[in-house]
């Protein structure tokens, strides 16, 4: 028993549980009553399923985005379309866009954007990777899906330096997308339009 009366391993799981984002102590005490009460089956099933994640899951190395396998499933697919790659800063914003359905392309997950102030540069993300893509590939348009914050947009803007004089067009997304908004949480519908309406940069 620790000083909040609990016995030590489930105040120790509220205290894992808090750590992850948007959980509080409140939620995570919750949680974790929750397993405590389970079958001993779904105990089980979630720490396998965790431990799955650390040691299966890999990162793609023609989009970077996460994966099972290299190439991943949508580099794989020889339905999508060929001509157009979307960039997205993180693999939740690549999820949110594939569920919009308004996109049937490629991917390139840039895992992150330039942000002097946390010091982090081109040089950090994966744009090396994307000019080498763009080149390799018969791609013939770039979108740039990139958070509408200040540094998303002067992430898109760079791209926008990079990629132009290649001869390959580059949009990005419309902005029904709100200001300072984050894709992973922007419903379908408008993501869809924003992937739709894009613009020319």
């Amino acid at each position: 028993m620790n000083r909040t009366g609990l016995p030590d391993p489930i105040s120790k799981l509220i205290n894992e549980l808090s750590k992850l984002p948007g959980i509080g102590e409140k939620n995570a005490t919750r949680l974790a009553f929750h397993i405590f009460r389970a079958q001993d089956s779904y105990a089980q099933s979630l720490s396998r399923a965790i431990i799955d994640t650390k040691t299966k899951v890999i990162v793609c190395t023609t989009c970077f985005n996460f994966a099972s396998h290299s190439p991943c499933t949508i580099c794989k697919d020889t339905e999508r379309d060929p001509d157009s790659i979307c960039v997205v800063e993180e693999p939740l914003d690549q999820l949110a866009i594939e569920r919009s359905r308004g996109f049937t392309g490629r991917y390139h997950v840039l895992n992150g954007v330039i942000s002097p102030i946390d010091g982090i540069g081109p040089e950090d993300l994966r744009i090396k990777e994307l000019i080498a893509r763009v080149e390799r590939e018969s791609v013939k348009e770039v979108i740039v899906a990139t958070n509408p914050s200040v540094e998303g947009e002067a992430t898109a803007l760079y791209l926008a330096k990079l990629i132009k004089p290649l001869g390959i067009e580059v949009s990005r997304i419309a902005h029904g997308v709100p200001m300072g908004g984050d894709i992973e949480y922007i419903d379908e519908i408008t993501l869809s339009k924003a992937i739709r309406d894009r613009k020319h940069i």
